[in-house]
């Protein structure tokens, strides 16, 4: 695979990143978190939307770097490899949740499950782009 493609590809996974907020806008609503949440103590309450934000931030940042660039992610350079080691895992990890997570309840809707297979093909993606450029 050449620089230049990986460059692409690259700017691709941080386009495709910010479709992947999209998706974690939905969350609290299709989950109801209001309601679920009321159950726990404030602090809990607390954490998760913390920990809700962390990810955004994350992915958001993902989606920057590899957006504005991603010539210099595919350059090999210790930096750019490690940005990407760090994409890989973050993306890989996401991947084995969605085969662990029981989300059948929740996907009512044809286009709630295409979009959580459309999803799945994001996560995977990603894990392996990220993955490609942190060992090339």
């Amino acid at each position: 695979m050449t620089e230049e493609l990986l460059a692409k590809l690259i700017f691709m996974c941080g386009c495709g990143q910010f479709t992947v907020l999209i998706a974690s806008a939905l969350v609290p609503v299709r989950l109801n978190w209001n309601q679920e949440f009321e159950k726990l103590s404030k602090l809990h309450r607390q954490m998760y939307w913390v920990y809700g934000g962390y990810i955004v931030l994350s992915i958001v940042a993902f989606a920057l770097i590899s957006v504005f660039n991603s010539a210099e992610l595919a350059n090999g350079s210790g930096l750019a490899r490690s940005f990407c080691c760090y994409a890989a895992v973050f993306w890989g990890v996401r991947v084995v949740l969605q085969a662990v997570f029981d989300v059948k309840e929740h996907l009512t809707l044809w286009w709630l499950k295409w979009g959580y297979y459309l999803l799945t093909l994001f996560f995977l993606s990603f894990t392996l782009v990220y993955g490609w450029a942190a060992v090339h």
